[in-house]
This record gives structure tokens, sequence and C-alpha cells, in this order.
């Protein structure tokens, strides 16, 4: 007959402690699926809808009609050519002229240009006319007129030189006399300002 050797009293207290515990554990909980993260993304502040700049705007003309426009169209021109202005009268004979329409809108900015007697003898007046159109742009804006267009004479000496019909100071051979001689476009304000007589 086999005899059971009796276990230590400490060993049989330790399992038992052991089983205890391990009793009184918490189960592990089931592992939850975590969502990945979202991105937000935080929307730019709005920019204020940049404006187009607005085109320049001459000198205003209060003038009423497109006679006393062109008054101050041809002043206009001079101010900007005044070495190219013939001085006195002009030859009878010259070596062109040319009638040209010019546009503008309500700031003065060209619209366009329609040759109404265009010198076809003479291709590079006819296109220094119109760079020096272009080039004067902005014009005295038509205040009281909004768009408006107006027809002026140019009378071109073969020096390169010219007169504008509206403030010329003649024609004809030597000796011939001048006309009076419009002011300078420099020191006189538009004649067609308030103030002023239109001529």
């Amino acid at each position: 007959m086999k005899t059971i050797r009796p276990i230590p009293l400490a060993l049989a207290l330790g399992a038992l402690l052991l089983a205890l515990l391990a009793g009184c554990a918490s189960p592990t909980a089931p592992t939850a699926h975590t969502a990945p993260p979202q991105v937000v993304t935080v929307p730019e502040p709005v920019q204020p809808a940049m404006r187009a700049p607005e085109p320049p705007m001459g000198i205003p003309s209060m003038a009423v009609n497109a006679l006393d426009y062109r008054v101050d169209a041809a002043y206009h021109l001079y101010g900007k050519n005044n070495a190219r202005i013939f001085k006195g009268v002009m030859p009878h004979f010259l070596y062109a002229i040319g009638v040209l329409e010019v546009q503008v809108d309500p700031r003065g900015n060209l619209i366009g240009l329609n040759w109404m007697r265009a010198p076809e003898h003479a291709p590079e007046v006819i296109a220094e006319i119109e760079r020096t159109v272009r080039q004067a742009a902005p014009f005295p804006a038509p205040v009281q007129l909004g768009s408006t267009s107006y027809i002026e004479t140019w009378l071109w000496d073969a020096s390169g030189s010219f007169q504008l019909h509206t403030l010329s100071e003649g024609q004809g051979v030597k000796g011939t006399p001048r006309r009076p001689m419009p002011p300078n476009p420099r020191n006189v304000r538009m004649v067609s300002a308030p103030g002023t007589a239109a001529r």
C-alpha cells in the first residue's frame, strides 16, 4: 500500500491564493474597433472679390456738345504734342490732310478711330496720326455727354509737324495773315469749363 505524503501547508496556501486571485481578475474586455481619425479641413478665409481697377480718367470736360468737346480734345492733343505743332500759317500745299473720327468713353478712354478721309498716299502719316491719338489717351472725360465722338481734320506738313483744323493758324502762301494764335494749351483752362466761353 502506497502512502500519500502530506502537501506542505505553505505550498497549499500559495496555490489557493493564486486560484482566488485568478478568479477575481476582471475578464479582458473585447477590443473595440476604432475608426481612423477624421481629417478636418478648415476652409481658408474668403477673400473679398478683387475688383478690376478702373481705367484711367482724363480731366473732366464740361462740353455739352460735340463741337465744344472737339475744342477740348484739340487743346489736349496740342498739350501732349507741343513740340510737333506747326507754328504760324501753314503752307498752301500740305503733304497730307486727314479727317479722323475719334470715339471716347465717359472717362475719356479711346473706344475707336474711324477714318472719314484717310491720306492714302501717305500711309506713314495715317500710322503716325493713329499713334499720336492713342498715346494721348485718356482724353478729357466728357462727363456731360457720356460716350461721345468728334471729327477732327489733321493738317500735316512735310516736316512731320501738324496743326489741327480746330486750332489752326490758317493756311496759304508766304505772307498770308495769320489767324489769331490760340492760347498755349498748357496755360489755359479747358475752353468749355465753367466760367469760360466756348470758341
